[in-house]
């Protein structure tokens, strides 16, 4: 085995799990569940069988990443984060036929006690700020706050702001990396 599983973690039959991998404390991992290499499960998180997890993310304390959840490369979930699977659950009512795509996009970071709902696409590098709701698709490299979310900048890669009108156009340049940004059409994009 060439990842770390804590004694007190459950890894179903199945599970294939990425070299250097670490499976912290009362992590359970469904047979059914691919995770990339260099992954974090944090203390107490629960991960479905119709998941994937790509290379090098972090999923923090407290998180379930319930079926058809999909998470790219070096995405970073945030400690008690809540994703969904079924827009409009009822216990009497039998929905698993129901669930809905949830993709995180590769580099995206979710905040502390934030809520995707099913169905929402992340896009690369987007922002979702702590206890935020989303609800809809995030743009790349958009940083979402508020319930429900809602656009009040962008983020670089890096994850600083940058100087940019939410919509139009214009350019800018990150100030920790010195990498360039072109915002048109509502589109970011690094040059």
């Amino acid at each position: 085995m060439s990842y770390t599983v804590h004694p007190s973690a459950i890894v179903d039959k199945g599970a294939q799990i990425g070299d250097g991998s670490r499976v912290w404390h009362w992590v359970h991992v469904c047979g059914g569940a691919r995770i990339g290499q260099g992954v974090s499960l944090g203390q107490n998180v629960f991960v479905g069988n119709k998941v994937v997890i790509g290379d090098h993310c972090k999923v923090q304390n407290n998180v379930s990443v319930y079926d058809n959840v999909t998470l790219e490369e070096g995405v970073f979930c945030g400690p008690s984060m809540v994703f969904t699977n079924v827009y409009n659950p009822r216990s009497l009512i039998e929905r698993k036929n129901e669930y809905r795509n949830t993709l995180v996009k590769k580099g995206a970071t979710l905040g502390a006690n934030c809520t995707i709902v099913c169905g929402a696409t992340i896009g690369e590098y987007a922002f979702v700020g702590a206890g935020a709701v989303v609800t809809k698709d995030v743009p790349a490299y958009a940083l979402v706050v508020g319930v429900p979310a809602r656009q009040i900048g962008w983020m670089s890669e890096f994850g600083e702001p940058l100087s940019l009108p939410l919509a139009g156009s214009g350019q800018a340049v990150c100030p920790a990396t010195g990498a360039g940004y072109r915002l048109h059409d509502g589109q970011l994009v690094k040059v």
